[in-house]
């Protein structure tokens, strides 16, 4: 997102372990696939050892990052096993949904942001959603907890990221908030006269 928002809210992805768990599983499925095309063959096939062997070392790699506490990103991976199962004698159209998953996967992992301007709310998603204030009944930040109450009944809270140097406190978004919805239902109720 970009500077000409008042506010931006960035909140913590929740299931960012489910993505990683399903990288990990399809990793090694691939990296058994190349290894089953071998020992079916009874041939060795050096582009599938290749593809076994990197595909593997990238598995190795995530897991002592992770076991160092840093981030994990299997998408190069899901790449990687990818092309290779273009090259697959049987079902190598799978590779289109490695593609798809390495892609999902950095999607999954990004922060979701909330950008807060005069005239909408924009929700940063894969396919951005646009909200006018008037959509909402409140909008409110509470002990690092963003609550969006829509019209419709329907109701988003997620927790917010953590950090470490707040750019604004949680009184000063909150007022700003208000004051969008206050003008937001004066418009409304001069547009219905």
């Amino acid at each position: 997102m970009n500077a000409k928002f008042n506010y931006i809210v960035i909140l913590k992805r929740s299931n960012e372990r489910y993505v990683d768990r399903i990288s990990f599983l399809l990793s090694v499925l691939a990296v058994l696939a190349f290894v089953e095309v071998q020992v079916k063959t009874g041939t060795i096939n050096y582009f599938f050892s290749i593809a076994a062997l990197l595909v593997l070392a990238g598995i190795i790699m995530n897991q002592i990052a992770a076991w160092k506490g840093r981030q994990v990103r299997y998408k190069n991976w899901l790449l990687v096993a990818g092309i290779f199962w273009i090259g697959m004698p049987i079902y190598a159209w799978i590779a289109i949904l490695y593609f798809l998953l390495a892609f999902l996967e950095y999607q999954a992992k990004y922060p979701l942001e909330i950008g807060f301007k005069n005239d909408l709310v924009l929700i940063n998603t894969l396919f951005k959603r646009k909200f006018a204030w008037t959509e909402f009944n409140n909008v409110i930040l509470k002990d690092g907890l963003l609550t969006l109450d829509f019209k419709n009944n329907k109701l988003f809270q997620k927790e917010v990221l953590d950090d470490d140097e707040p750019d604004a406190d949680e009184d000063e978004f909150n007022e700003y908030c208000r004051e969008r919805l206050s003008l937001a239902g004066e418009q409304r109720m001069t547009v219905n006269k």
